[in-house]
């Protein structure tokens, strides 16, 4: 049975030797755990869990290379608990229901709890979480999930009843440069038996560029020491150059189908709203970086002009639209050029939102008088039969009047007085403030008068 456990363990080495260096330098123990210091410092949750053996399902919610599966294992060791790893991209439910059962096995030969760990568990199906949740509502597991996705989105409601939500963070620059020297010295499993070291400015580089992602930049380094030759001192010093090719591309947080979207596109409306182009055409640009449907922003981009500008600049939404149209006919790269310009031109316009609210107040209102008549005068009266009823009687055709309009109620008497719009002395808008109270007090002075008849 020993030699068994060599062979077995000489197996499992050369497996890690040909790992990823991501994989390779993951850290063992708390100690080695670099960031998320919110979670793990003293009388933080998780040292709270670790130190004091308090079981609790567990959800790590966090962005890509923060830590997560690195701390669910510690988590599993550190608690002398059994773990069960799964992804959730291969599992379903017969590797759920095989996982339970291994569960109960260790719990009745060693006493020893269980945590199931479900890598993305974002990506099981209702009926995949439906099968976990009564194994852990009675104990038989303890749920240790990792998602990049929010799991009030993806986590079906009775699950995450159950556990509690730890939420990591980006790592930070500090943490990314002590992940990075201690690779580059890790004789070990690290890069150090190829000494190495990188210019400041390469450093500064990759870490700007991996976004608060660990396995990013430990990926783009690995390739660059391996790929330079070393100097005449036998150390290999990875420039800037060498840097800008190992990582490829830059890494642009942008999840399209995730809470991302959604902050990313609230960040660029808000933007706009507030007047400031800078933050407009830099959230506009992280959209286009990450994948986003330019068509999709350009529709975006007409919703805010209608909300947000509305007739304080009637001109925004015909600049927004031409975006619109301009991006059809040009494509990418060349239509985004477009869709810039209308987001520059929508934050500088004057804003108003009176006719959105305008026109929320009006449905609000519809939903609930949809039996209120409309009054005679403005019916349509295509028979003479309707006419004798009182169809269009006493209509005032406001082109026969000099100033174009006449004083008239238009308002089904139950909603006479009623009032949606009030414009915005901003702009365009505000031209016609005086015109409208003008009319408006008229009419009140008409509905006034048929009051005073009528008692």
């Amino acid at each position: 049975m020993d030699q068994l456990n060599i062979f077995e363990q000489k197996s499992q080495d050369d497996i890690l030797g040909f790992a990823p260096l991501a994989e390779r330098v993951r850290p063992q123990t708390l100690d080695g755990f670099i960031g998320q210091a919110h979670l793990l410092g003293p009388g933080k949750i998780l040292d709270r869990i670790i130190r004091h053996r308090r079981f609790h399902s567990l959800i790590l919610w966090g962005p890509p290379g923060c830590g997560k599966t690195t701390l669910a294992k510690i988590i599993a060791s550190q608690t002398e608990t059994h773990l069960v790893y799964l992804s959730a991209v291969m599992a379903g439910a017969k590797e759920i229901r095989a996982a339970v059962q291994e569960a109960r096995e260790t719990l009745a030969r060693t006493k020893a709890r269980t945590w199931l760990f479900i890598d993305e568990i974002h990506r099981l199906n209702k009926a995949q979480q439906d099968t976990l949740l009564p194994h852990v509502e009675n104990g038989t597991i303890l749920l240790l999930g990792a998602t990049t996705e929010n799991p009030s989105f993806e986590i079906i409601r009775p699950l995450l009843s159950r556990a509690q939500v730890a939420v990591l963070e980006p790592l930070e620059e500090v943490h990314l440069r002590q992940i990075v020297a201690r690779t580059l010295s890790d004789t070990q499993k690290g890069l150090g038996k190829y000494p190495a070291r990188l210019a400041p400015d390469a450093e500064d580089y990759l870490i700007a560029a991996s976004g608060g992602d660990a396995r990013i930049i430990l990926n783009a380094i690995e390739m660059a020491v391996l790929t330079t030759a070393p100097g005449e001192d036998g150390i290999r010093l990875v420039d800037i150059e060498t840097a800008k090719e190992a990582l490829l591309r830059k890494s642009v947080h942008y999840d399209k189908a995730g809470e991302e979207h959604f902050n990313i596109i609230s960040a660029l409306h808000k933007s706009v709203r507030g007047s400031d182009p800078d933050a407009a055409l830099y959230w506009l640009a992280r959209m286009l970086e990450g994948g986003e449907d330019p068509l999709y922003l350009a529709r975006r981009i007409i919703r805010m002009a209608s909300e947000d500008i509305g007739l304080a600049d009637p001109l925004a939404l015909t600049q927004a639209v031409d975006a619109f149209q301009a991006y059809h006919f040009l494509g990418s790269p060349e239509g985004e050029l477009a869709l810039a310009q209308a987001v520059v031109y929508l934050c500088l316009a004057p804003k108003s939102n009176s006719v959105y609210t305008a026109f929320g107040k009006a449905r609000d209102i519809a939903k609930n008088s949809g039996d209120a008549r409309v009054p005679l005068h403005i019916r349509n009266a295509p028979t003479g039969f309707m006419k004798k009823l009182g169809y269009g009687r006493q209509y005032k055709y406001p082109h026969d009047h000099e100033e174009g309009w006449v004083p008239e109620v238009y308002m089904p008497e139950a909603l006479t007085g009623e009032r949606f719009y009030d414009p915005q002395p901003r702009g365009w808008e505000g031209r016609w403030l005086e015109l409208l109270e003008t009319r408006r007090q008229k009419v009140r002075e008409i509905i006034e008068s048929e009051d005073g008849a009528n008692k």
